[in-house]
């Protein structure tokens, strides 16, 4: 038991460590305001749209946020 236990939590654990990448399209205006706010926090443009996804999943759907 204590080797499926391992092996199933060592699974999780990759799977959250994996990234997925996805190619996205947004309005010329939405694109300046998020590299605005990037330039701002000093932090990449993709920080600030994963920052703003888990947002808006934390907001819209707060059973599905994760657990830290």
């Amino acid at each position: 038991m204590k080797t499926s236990n391992r092996r199933k939590d060592k699974q999780m654990a990759d799977e959250m460590a994996a990234s997925v990448r996805a190619s996205i399209s947004f309005p010329p205006d939405v694109y300046r305001t998020l590299e605005d706010i990037a330039l701002a926090k000093k932090v990449s443009l993709a920080w600030v749209v994963r920052d703003a996804a888990e947002q808006y999943i934390a907001e819209k759907w707060p059973l599905l946020r994760k657990s830290s």
